[in-house]
């Protein structure tokens, strides 16, 4: 991006996470189902449930739970982006002279501020119930940067949603896959224990390679191949998301 754009993406960033600071009951929100579905699992089921390993179950399912965390707070970016478009916003920006782009940018980046404070609340909680990691910090590097991979190949998918739904709970209905997906991987129980064509699907789906590899990270242990999966996954999903996004973008200012 070019010096301009990098200014008016900024300015625009500034806008939108002023409106986050203004409702903080967004992340607060998006931070409460999973930090429930921690709470239902580690005190409820966890007990039942064999994971195969000797690690704590709140150390097993932390990487699904922060995929969920994502899934849930990305809504908000489709949302927010929905009542610009509907609000007018984008024309008058039209008028102004802005970096198209920068428009689409900065709701992409406050998605990522806030899904990552959302993270960081969720992550903290789950230390206090008795998540323990022996990662170094590179490794916590990692885990960090697959997040925000993830977080922006999500969001990307939220613009198309935001840019494209005709009401306000279609353009966060689009999520509700995302958040359900991860119960079908290796997020909460082994892939081994599930229904042959289940097991299938959930070994080959993205959320499993991710978890996966954040699992390992977390645990200190060599990731082998699963983060190369993972990372195909992401950039994959991003490039194509990202692309579809600025066509449909581009048709709706046109």
């Amino acid at each position: 991006m070019t010096s301009h754009v990098l200014s008016d993406t900024r300015v625009l960033t500034g806008r939108s996470l002023r409106h986050i600071l203004r409702s903080p009951d967004t992340i607060i929100t998006t931070a409460v189902t999973p930090i429930a579905l921690m709470l239902l699992f580690v005190y409820v089921l966890g007990g039942a449930i064999n994971t195969g390993s000797d690690e704590s179950y709140i150390n097993y399912m932390l990487p699904g739970i922060l995929l969920i965390t994502i899934a849930s707070g990305i809504a908000y970016t489709a949302y927010r982006l929905f009542l610009d478009m509907q609000g007018g916003i984008f024309e008058r920006f039209q008028s102004m002279p802005i970096a198209r782009s920068s428009v689409l940018w900065a709701h992409v980046l406050t998605s990522l501020v806030s899904n990552m404070i959302s993270v960081a609340i969720v992550i903290g909680v789950a230390a206090i119930m008795g998540f323990r990691t022996g990662a170094s910090f590179g490794a916590w590097l990692a885990v960090a940067g697959i997040l925000i991979l993830f977080t922006l190949a999500l969001t990307w998918l939220a613009v198309i949603a935001g840019l494209s739904a005709k009401t306000v709970d279609g353009a966060s209905a689009f999520s509700y896959p995302l958040i359900f997906l991860p119960f079908i991987s290796s997020a909460f129980v082994p892939t081994t224990s599930m229904p042959g064509p289940v097991a299938w699907f959930a070994e080959h789906q993205p959320v499993t390679s991710i978890v996966n590899s954040i699992r390992s990270l977390f645990a200190g242990q060599p990731v082998g191949a699963e983060i190369w999966i993972a990372l195909a996954w992401l950039v994959g999903i991003l490039a194509v998301a990202y692309g579809f996004a600025i066509a449909i973008y581009r048709k709706k200012i046109s």
